[in-house]
């Protein structure tokens, strides 16, 4: 039986006080599991961003509850939900958004740093791992202006991961990248999760979504329906993606 890691209850997320506008989210009720890898999906404006990081705790709820491993989280104050977002969860943007002045290396260490996960030759040395395990070791010493979108991108992904986190959420990580790159990033979230790291990612794009084993489909600020599939594998990568498109189409997305 899967193990929930997170899970949300009775979801609410308005960004006003006026009971009559519409409601981003409206009672969601949603658990996501440990080793998955979790898509979310909706039409533009549907939630999807902020379903992410309402659970993620980056933004408030209106009502409702989060917990992550069983603790409630929504409650925490705003320096312990940052203590769990430092050393639990890792992020992964549209934008690298690396710091301009610091070499990919010194992005990912610094990050590290904060994590407070082992002394500092460790999460040097795992910050290197990670950037060979990116692609990227030969860039370590670079400028982030120095290097491709792509590139930027993996490092993105290098420093979210270096304080090895419980789940890492990606809003719209390929959103930017043009088409190899895109290849380049999906086939190290997918390496990432077959490895055992748990994901939530959020995505208009369907041959992102098509890596996730669940897509949850977010309509009017509720999760509409939701879609299970097999572990991703390359050889039935068309299979899957046009399953996930008929049924996208069903619910005329």
């Amino acid at each position: 039986m899967k193990k929930v890691l997170l899970q949300g209850r009775k979801m609410m997320k308005v960004f006003s006080q006026d009971p009559s506008r519409t409601k981003v989210l409206n009672e969601v009720n949603v658990d996501i599991y440990e080793n998955d890898f979790t898509i979310i999906m909706g039409s533009s404006g549907a939630g999807k961003s902020t379903l992410l990081y309402t659970l993620s705790g980056m933004d408030a709820l209106t009502e409702g509850t989060v917990a992550y491993k069983g603790e409630e989280i929504s409650r925490f104050s705003e320096k312990q939900m940052a203590k769990i977002r430092a050393e639990q969860f890792g992020f992964v943007f549209q934008q690298a958004h690396l710091v301009s002045n610091l070499t990919v290396f010194e992005n990912v260490t610094v990050a590290g740093y904060v994590s407070k996960r082992g002394s500092s030759g460790e999460v040097q040395e795992q910050a290197r791992l990670l950037l060979s395990q990116m692609g990227i070791e030969k860039a370590e010493d670079r400028l982030p202006h120095q290097i491709s979108g792509g590139e930027a991108q993996r490092a993105a992904i290098a420093r979210a991961m270096i304080g090895s986190p419980g789940l890492l959420f990606a809003d719209e990580p390929t959103g930017a990248l043009n088409r190899a790159h895109t290849e380049e990033v999906l086939s190290l979230l997918t390496s990432l999760n077959k490895s055992g790291q748990s994901i939530l990612m959020a995505t208009h794009d369907l041959r992102a979504a098509a890596r996730g084993n669940r897509i949850l489909y977010l309509e009017d600020g509720k999760i509409l329906e939701e879609l299970m599939l097999p572990r991703y594998e390359p050889a039935y990568e068309r299979v899957r993606e046009n399953k996930l498109r008929d049924w996208l189409a069903e619910l005329q997305w």
